[in-house]
């Protein structure tokens, strides 16, 4: 019997992929917040997530429904640019704790699939 390791880490995976993306949005942001006319974009994680689970191959797309969504601001600015650099950064402190969290997930796993292949 063979272990399937795509299956077996594709949640923990995905979800570092993710979160990997939604660094990447959360810093174009925080890089973008003198840009005039500038739209700050987030990713829902939750639905993307559960998008990837209920799908066939089980791997998290950012396209179509899931793809990133516009933030809206609590206090517009005049030049257009939506941006709110609190807003930013306590969202990309929240995404690197839980990007650490996925990593975590992700190397206990590995290392119950090494004791297993082991045999301890």
């Amino acid at each position: 019997m063979g272990i399937n390791f795509a299956q077996e880490l594709a949640v923990s995976g995905g979800a570092l992929q993710l979160r990997t993306e939604r660094t990447r949005i959360l810093a174009t942001n925080i890089a973008n917040e003198n840009t005039p006319g500038y739209q700050a974009q987030d990713m829902d994680f939750a639905a993307v997530m559960a998008s990837a689970q209920a799908g066939a191959d089980g791997a998290p797309q950012l396209s179509g429904d899931n793809g990133p969504l516009y933030r809206v601001p609590f206090h517009p600015s005049g030049d257009g640019n939506t941006v709110e650099i609190g807003v930013e950064q306590a969202a990309f402190a929240q995404n690197a704790s839980d990007y650490q969290t996925s990593l975590t997930f992700l190397s206990m796993q590995l290392k119950g699939i090494a004791k297993a292949i082991a045999g301890q």
